[in-house]
């Protein structure tokens, strides 16, 4: 008996904790800047935790229907939270109110679970093994919630089934009490009647996941989706229509296949031609493959290494069919390697050099891609390259982000970088900007590779000059303690948003 008893503690402690998970990935996903709306989330859920504990205390009857009942409740709020965030985004403007809302339900009711219980236990056990152990096995349901949540539940079941599979336990859990406590209920039947409704509405909703998923993207996407997988790192879409090829990163378009060519042409041939005996070429991020379709023309690379966090996308680049078509079959090329890791931690646990490096990672929405556009990267990365090498790197939008544009070239040269901006103009993403880098000023190539679809060197020399609404501004470098391009980039894009 009193080992069932403090699993349940252990199960209630970790449907709570991945609730609250899955409230900020999936804010983090949606609304961008995971550092502020983690942090968020979890201050509105232990401020919700604490009004709970007070709340408990007006519980003075019936304290074993009044747990079960909670537990009903969180199963159910906690259980469709993911689901009805996900419809809220696609369906109304609301989307901050439910998300706090939810959060802020969830954290009363999981405020009132753990003191109403301690106050069964008491009745059976002493007040200090009451104490010691249900705070053992909360911490310890914590800790298994924590671990399960990135390895398996995110990459397995996908955040809508993730909550449902824990409003499920939160429902057994309640069963389960109603024999545990049977003893000291009045009336288990109607508990155990509504336990069952309860679990068969959540089972159901399990079933369904994908549906439900999909009826959320539907509002999401304008486009037929026909690929969607969370992973630990973000959520990926691929829509369709006609000819027209779409992949969509935590609810940002990453490429078009009708244009991304105009994009991955300007990302690398200019730096990579201009210098002919380029041998060794580093890709960060470009999970998709497409940069590295680009760097494969030239048949004097020898090697090409390719560095991308999700081992996912490059999977799927990889084996699906229309996008391994896409990128003309890149990640099989017996030239390219792939490593999926950390870009940061690789370039700090590796010595190569090389004479090219593509950073495509995706725009500096948050911190922990914040992280990859600060002086010390830029630092480490030039560590890495060739003494006649270059780096390019996507820098977002020139006109629409233009202090976000010029604090990425202003933090190359503060890492000692000669610079040399550029622009373009791709129809899906409007005005966009990339930055060469190296220990010497840039010369533009006499000649491009053949069987470009878009580049020529006459179009080459005016992407370096820019019109007077894009000039530089003045601007901040982006440090790793002091991260102003995510400030800039939020505020850049609140205003196109508003």
């Amino acid at each position: 008996m009193a080992a069932a008893l403090f699993a349940t503690v252990c199960l209630i402690a970790a449907c709570g904790l991945v609730y609250e998970l899955v409230a900020g990935a999936l804010a983090s996903y949606l609304l961008g800047d995971s550092v502020t709306q983690f942090s968020l989330v979890i201050g509105i859920y232990l401020a919700s935790m604490g009004v709970g504990s007070w709340l408990s205390r007006f519980v003075v009857r019936g304290l074993a229907a009044r747990f079960v009942a909670i537990e009903l409740l969180v199963a159910i709020v906690g259980g469709w939270s993911a689901s009805l965030l996900f419809l809220a985004f696609a369906y109304t403007e609301a989307f901050r109110v439910a998300l706090y809302a939810i959060v802020t339900i969830v954290g009363i009711l999981v405020g009132l679970e753990v003191p109403l219980l301690m106050r069964l236990l008491r009745e059976r056990f002493a007040f200090k093994d009451v104490v010691a152990n249900v705070l053992t096995f909360d911490y310890l349901g914590a800790l298994i919630a924590s671990i399960l949540f990135p390895l398996v539940l995110v990459p397995h079941l996908g955040l809508v089934r993730a909550a449902l599979g824990f409003g499920i336990v939160n429902a057994v859990v309640a069963l389960w009490s109603t024999w545990l406590f049977r003893g000291v209920l009045g009336a288990p039947r109607a508990l155990r009647t509504a336990g069952v409704a309860v679990l068969a509405v959540l089972v159901a909703g399990f079933a369904a996941g994908d549906r439900l998923m999909a009826a959320a993207e539907r509002g999401l996407y304008a486009d037929d989706v026909i690929f969607a997988r969370s992973t630990p790192y973000q959520r990926i879409v691929l829509t369709v229509w006609k000819d027209d090829l779409r992949l969509y990163l935590n609810n940002h378009l990453q490429f078009s296949s009708r244009d991304e060519y105009r994009y991955h042409e300007a990302l690398v041939h200019p730096g990579l031609a201009a210098n002919p005996a380029a041998r060794r070429v580093l890709v960060l991020g470009g999970g998709d493959g497409l940069a590295l379709r680009e760097i494969l023309r030239y048949p004097g690379v020898s090697h090409a290494t390719l560095v991308d966090l999700d081992g996912e996308m490059t999977r799927l680049f990889t084996q699906h069919r229309d996008l391994a078509a896409l990128n003309g079959g890149s990640f099989r090329d017996p030239r390219v390697t792939v490593h999926n890791a950390d870009a940061f931690t690789w370039l700090d646990a590796h010595d190569d050099t090389f004479d090219f490096i593509v950073v495509d990672f995706p725009d500096p929405s948050n911190y922990a891609v914040g992280k990859l556009y600060t002086t010390a990267f830029y630092r480490l990365l030039k560590r890495h390259l060739a003494r006649d090498g270059r780096i390019v790197v996507q820098s977002t939008s020139p006109l629409f982000a233009r202090a976000s544009f010029w604090c990425i070239e202003r933090t190359l040269r503060e890492a000692d970088l000669a610079t040399a901006p550029y622009h373009l103009y791709v129809p899906s993403f409007g005005e966009w900007g990339f930055v060469l880098a190296g220990a010497a000023p840039y010369v533009p190539p006499d000649s491009l590779p053949a069987g470009l679809r878009f580049l020529t060197r006459a179009q080459l020399l005016p992407m370096f000059d820019f019109p007077l609404d894009m000039r530089p501004l003045p601007v901040e470098p982006n440090r790793l303690n002091d991260q102003v391009l995510v400030r800039y980039y939020e505020k850049e894009f609140e205003q196109i948003n508003r």
